[in-house]
């Protein structure tokens, strides 16, 4: 079974945080919600929903990074913005990347990558607010773009087409189509 990893940050976007953990939960991956959380043990969003993360950072960083196959950051410019100073986050995005695991990003989050300098060359696309951010990137202005073992998406709007196409690369058409029986998505 895959395990994939869901960092969130305070502000990040709700949709495509919950959005992608519920469709790869209903895909029966492992997904774990890191995060530092407040006093209340929440992360709050970028709309005020607190959402109680499965574990810290903390916690994470003292983990073996081979224990994440995926990690999926949703975007939210604030959300974002802490994610790109956070080095925990940078360790675990760099071991999966140089050992073949798969790196997703939709609105903002792709310049995370950018800022860490995981997307020169790729083709990508991000929320458009971003694409002046995304470095050596080869932005196209696509719902979702598969490059490789990078996914990328575009915003709240595209994040249910995002969460298929994530589960649709980890487990296969047939799958994903399975999970859609249940939500109903316009494939």
């Amino acid at each position: 079974m895959k395990h994939v990893l869901v960092p969130l940050a305070k502000g990040f976007e709700e949709i495509e945080a919950i959005t992608v953990i519920d469709i790869l939960r209903r895909a029966g991956l492992m997904v774990t919600v890191a995060g530092d959380p407040g006093p209340d043990g929440t992360i709050l969003g970028r709309t005020d929903i607190k959402v109680a993360p499965d574990c810290t950072l903390n916690e994470i960083a003292a983990r073996d990074p081979e224990d994440f196959d995926v990690i999926v950051l949703p975007g939210g410019l604030g959300g974002t913005e802490r994610l790109q100073k956070d080095e925990r986050i940078r360790k675990v995005l760099e071991y999966v990347d140089a050992n073949n695991g798969i790196t997703a990003a939709i609105c903002a989050a792709p310049t995370v990558l950018a800022e860490f300098g995981l997307l020169k060359g790729k083709t990508i696309t991000s929320h458009p607010s971003v694409k002046d951010q995304l470095g050596d990137a080869i932005y196209k202005n696509d719902r979702v773009v598969v490059d490789g073992r990078l996914i990328t998406s575009q915003g709240p709007g595209t994040a249910m087409e995002f969460a298929l196409a994530l589960v649709e690369y980890l487990e296969g058409k047939d799958k994903m189509l399975e999970v859609n029986q249940g939500v109903l998505a316009k494939l």
